[in-house]
């Protein structure tokens, strides 16, 4: 009798339990719901990117459900429930759908062999269609990826060939100007070429070509695309540097407040705004002097394929960070000569002088920052290939 009470005081705290457990749940809920609300109603970015990632998270649930109801349907080993389905995520890049169905390979053994009209395999249409990251399934592939460096489609192109085509346009414009997208291309050359047998690099298809004349046969007028965005490019920055070396070279040999006519030094030379100045003024003199050799050996390159891959692209990364240098240094040093000339015992006028430097400094950031961001990531960044996760694929 005695252990009656104490087992419904137990179901009651249990119950008591859930309740609170749910309860707190909701609250959560509500406080999320809440954040993201205020948040969206600043920014209105972080609400479409909310949709996106919930729309992602439900097609990937989708996904996992199908394949689980199609295996246990107990089919063919044949069936072709994943064709269209294989092509279509190898197409688009939707490596996710094709980990979720090679999941189901003991059931359906030939669900990742599946190919489209052309005969283009999964690792084929993903170097055709420039999807870095179904390629890469391949780095979570087990020895079947050795079969996937023979394929070969109905015009006798070997995965390099297929490398050697020019990506489509919507894949180019994912960078921008056309040197860019040449050393993006490039990339997925260089980075097929490591994958496929060596003497694939030779081999000719159905047209007689090998890799490397497909290569510069379809990429001859994005080649010409980017020497011209280069030599624009340098050429423009250019001028911005010789002006820059001019007026700092002037202000080097007319110093503010003048020289000491006994001795001829500079009269305010114990000052430390003086100082401040003549560093600037010796920093922004020779980078923006730096910056003018790199561009001038910008516009007098060779313009080879390969001289887009890190050569070009080094020469601007450092042509565009002297050139920032110089700029932010000129600034320094022309606000501390104002301060000389006119800022003696009255310190408030540094307030106006930092906030008028940092308008042009501002607007370099905002309009060339983003494409030194740009060169940097593509040329020296993480890279497009790699293994993605530890999940095993095939």
């Amino acid at each position: 009798m005695s252990s009656y009470p104490h087992n419904e005081y137990s179901t009651n705290f249990f119950c008591l339990s859930n309740k609170t457990k749910n309860h707190n749940g909701v609250v959560l809920q509500e406080i999320n719901l809440v954040v993201w609300k205020v948040l969206g109603r600043f920014v209105p970015h972080i609400t479409h990117i909310q949709k996106l990632k919930l729309n992602h998270h439900q097609a990937l649930t989708l996904v996992k459900c199908l394949c689980q109801e199609i295996s246990a349907l107990n089919l063919p080993s044949n069936s072709d429930y994943y064709s269209n389905p294989i092509v279509e995520a190898s197409t688009n890049g939707a490596y996710e759908v094709l980990q979720e169905i090679a999941e189901i390979a003991d059931t359906f053994p030939q669900a990742i062999w599946y190919a489209d009209k052309s005969k283009h395999y999964m690792i084929q249409l993903a170097i055709l269609h420039r999807c870095e990251k179904v390629y890469n399934l391949t780095y979570q592939m087990s020895d079947h990826k050795h079969f996937h460096k023979t394929l070969k489609d109905n015009d006798h192109n070997n995965l390099l060939h297929l490398a050697g085509k020019l990506a489509p346009q919507q894949k180019l414009n994912l960078v921008s100007g056309a040197a860019l997208q040449m050393q993006r291309e490039l990339q997925w050359f260089k980075e097929i070429e490591t994958f496929v047998h060596p003497k694939y690099k030779t081999e000719r298809n159905k047209d007689n070509e090998t890799p490397e004349m497909l290569f510069r046969k379809e990429h001859k007028k994005l080649v010409r695309d980017g020497e011209e965005w280069m030599k624009k490019t340098a050429d423009s920055y250019t001028i911005t540097a010789g002006l820059i070396t001019t007026m700092v070279f002037a202000a080097a040999i007319t110093v503010p407040g003048g020289n000491n006519g006994d001795t001829g030094h500079p009269i305010y030379a114990k000052t430390l705004s003086f100082l401040i100045f003549a560093i600037a003024d010796a920093i922004s003199l020779f980078t923006s002097t730096t910056s003018l050799l790199l561009f001038l050996s910008i516009l007098t390159a060779r313009y080879a394929e390969q001289d887009f891959l890190h050569t070009l692209p080094s020469r601007l990364i450092m042509g565009l960070a002297t050139l920032f240098l110089s700029t932010t240094s000129m600034m320094i040093a022309f606000g501390a000569s104002l301060y000389l000339l006119f800022g003696q015992g009255k310190d408030w006028i540094l307030i106006p002088i930092a906030v008028l430097s940092c308008l042009p400094i501002t607007c370099f950031v905002t309009l060339q920052f983003p494409l030194l961001v740009e060169l940097i990531s593509c040329t020296y960044g993480r890279g497009l290939f790699g293994k993605q996760s530890d999940r095993p694929f095939y």
